[in-house]
């Protein structure tokens, strides 16, 4: 289990970073601006929510695998890498945080960020000191929730990266692998381990939703 959590420790690293940089700025896109086809970009970016793990895992097989321009063209490799398992992790944890993050930044007052461009800020200045921090609650929320599924996710990342010992095998597939073999103790404790993770980061997100609700 040690090499598994050593894996999923890096796994969840990248997409934990991969989740919080695209999807803020994916929230802030869909929040703010007004374009032809934002329903349209926002419904694609949260099927990954309600599509199963494997037919995700198909479609980046698609996108990273042989034919593809990151393949063929930039000579990107990253089907049976950890990277790639990050990279399955991160799409399907994305949608978690895009729908957060985006309702947070939605419930901004325009009017404050108005208010301090009148004052002479820049656009940048207004994100960082008026619109990132006033919804910096439900960002972290999202950023919690994408975090502990991107270290949940079994079946994309099974398709995409395998299940290769030392390499690729996260916890999820030790779970599997354990109680295919019988070993239930080690299923067992596995469990108990992502349980609990999974557990914390829904309590932190809970707390940062109730001063919102008050």
């Amino acid at each position: 289990m040690l090499s598994a959590l050593l894996v999923s420790l890096k796994v969840v690293g990248v997409a934990t970073l991969v989740i919080g940089v695209v999807g803020t700025l994916l929230a802030l896109l869909l929040a703010r601006a007004r374009f032809p086809g934002r329903a349209a970009l926002e419904l694609v970016l949260t099927l990954p929510l309600v599509l199963p793990p494997t037919v995700v895992g198909f479609f980046l097989l698609y996108i990273l695998g042989r034919g593809s321009p990151l393949h063929d063209w930039l000579g990107v490799d990253l089907l049976f890498t950890w990277q790639g398992a990050a990279v399955a992790a991160s799409t399907v944890g994305l949608p978690l945080m895009l729908q957060s993050a985006r309702a947070a930044i939605a419930a901004v007052d325009p009017e404050l960020e108005d208010a301090a461009r009148t004052l002479g800020r820049s656009e940048p200045e207004v994100l960082l000191r008026v619109t990132l921090p006033l919804a910096h609650r439900g960002i972290l929320a999202g950023l919690f929730l994408g975090a502990a599924r991107a270290l949940g996710e079994f079946g994309a990342s099974l398709m995409v990266a395998g299940n290769i010992p030392d390499r690729t095998r996260t916890l999820p597939m030790v779970v599997y692998d354990a109680a295919l073999s019988g070993d239930l103790a080690l299923a067992a404790q596995t469990s108990a381990l992502l349980s609990g993770i999974a557990f914390l980061a829904l309590a932190l997100t809970r707390r940062l939703e109730q001063p919102a609700r008050r």
